[in-house]
């Protein structure tokens, strides 16, 4: 199955399989939203977690050196 999302003015067409196809409709209904919202907003959540990985694989090695190696230091630090 084919979907067309309009994304500000772009078009993009994607292929689904039957299963997900059916689940993303079922949660149109459910949420009273366009399936184009719900894969909108799916790849800025995509997008945004993508970017924060990187981000953090680019930094890890700084923080490392300064002994920073898990959340509870990175809470201490900024509290």
């Amino acid at each position: 199955m084919y979907y067309e999302v309009n994304v500000m003015s772009n078009i993009i067409s994607i292929r689904l399989p039957e299963d997900l196809k059916k689940e993303l409709n079922e949660m149109s209904k459910s949420e009273s939203r366009p399936v184009s919202e719900l894969i909108r907003d799916s790849l800025k959540k995509y997008i945004a977690l993508y970017r924060f990985r990187k981000l953090r694989e680019s930094v890890l090695p700084f923080a490392e050196s300064q002994g920073i190696l898990t959340d509870e230091d990175v809470f201490r630090l900024v509290s």
